[in-house]
This record gives structure tokens, sequence and C-alpha cells, in this order.
């Protein structure tokens, strides 16, 4: 069914209670919405251009545009220095479902950039998520015919996150650990993983991107 409700047209003609983004950015998510029950085009739909115009003179930033540039570069060499995975692992997400699938995410993105570095082929491995109990991290899983790597973080688990056992013709050996920290160089992590765990195969670093905050 379709129909059309007048508030978003009343908040773009005074939108003098919208004082702050976070306002704003509701308003415009509520006048999308109404775009889509009346089978409007929210592209041209004249409330929310007005809404969205609104947008930039609530911000309290009004710096160059070329500031504002040079200050998300910085922000992106400080996630690099500091990835999202090393911060979620230090506070913890037990009971934060927001944070704990960033950590999932992030995990899962992690294995997969090591599986590379490890030289093993896509259909040789799975990677695989548990999400586990609203007290706990839960964990992700790089799983190969020779090799087991799961991270999980936590208070208890602080600079053993990660760990790591061979695997030989289905018999799984003790678990060995390692600190998120090492996790994050893939490539030098792999190198360490076959020299401790006797792989046969060699490593094949690269330079991988560290996994960042969306």
């Amino acid at each position: 069914m379709i129909y059309d409700v007048p508030f978003r047209h009343q908040q773009a003609l005074d939108p003098s209670a919208l004082t702050t983004v976070t306002a704003t950015l509701h308003a415009i998510g509520k006048a999308l919405e109404d775009c889509r029950n009346a089978g409007v085009s929210p592209d041209s739909d004249p409330a929310v251009v007005l809404l969205t115009r609104h947008m930039a003179t609530v911000s309290s930033n009004h710096a160059d545009a070329e500031v504002l540039r040079a200050a998300c570069h910085r922000r992106l060499q400080e996630l690099q220095r500091f990835p999202t995975l090393l911060a979620l692992a230090i506070r913890g997400v037990e009971y934060d479902v927001v944070a704990k699938n960033r950590f999932h995410e992030d995990g899962r993105a992690a294995m997969l950039q090591l599986a590379i570095a490890l030289g093993l082929a896509p259909e040789t491995y799975t990677v695989c998520n548990f999400e586990g109990t609203p007290d706990q991290s839960g964990n992700v899983l790089l799983a190969a015919a020779d090799i087991a790597v799961m991270v999980q973080i936590g208070g208890r688990h602080e600079g053993r996150e990660v760990s790591y056992r061979a695997v030989s013709e289905g018999h799984q050996q003790p678990n060995r650990f390692a600190s998120i920290r090492d996790l994050l160089k893939p490539d030098r992590f792999s190198v360490r993983l076959c020299r401790e765990l006797g792989l046969k195969r060699a490593a094949t670093p690269a330079n991988l991107p560290i996994p960042l905050a969306a």
C-alpha cells in the first residue's frame, strides 16, 4: 500500500529543532522511510533535499574540505598503528552486540589474510565464526588439513588471544598460544607457524593490509 505523510515536509520547512548531526540524521532516516512508503524517489524529494542541506549547517566543524581530508588521512594512519581488532581485544566485547559483531568481522578478515600468507588455496581451508554466549566474545577459527588457528578475546585470554596447533592425519596436537598483535602481522606470523608446527610447505609472506574499521 502506497501512502504519504506530511511530517518530513514540515520538518524540512522548519528544521529549528534539528540542532545536531545525530538529530538531523535521524530525521533524514525517517524521511527516507516515508519516501519508500509513498513510492517517491528520495533523490528528488524536496523535503529530503532540504534536510540533507540542513545537515551541513548543524555540524560544529566548519573546516575546509582539505583540512577535513587531512584529518581523515591522519586517523587512517592511527588506525593502521592501532587496529580496531587490537582495541576490541583490550576493551572486550562482552554484552556489547555491536562491538562483538565488529570483532567477528575483523577477526574473519584477519584469518583470511593469514590463510593467504600461509599459501593456502581457497578450497583447502574454512574460516568459521562461533558467536558464543552474550558474556563471551565467541571465536573465529581457521581450519585446514594440517593446521588450526583460533582467535578469541576477553580478560582471561589477554596476551594469548590466538591459539594454534598442528593437525596430522586427523589428530590434533596440543595448543600453542600467541598475542593478537602477532595475528595482525600475518606475513611474519605465518613464518612462525610453519617453523613451530613443522608444516611441510613454506609460508608465502606478503605485505598484507591490516583490517581497519569501516
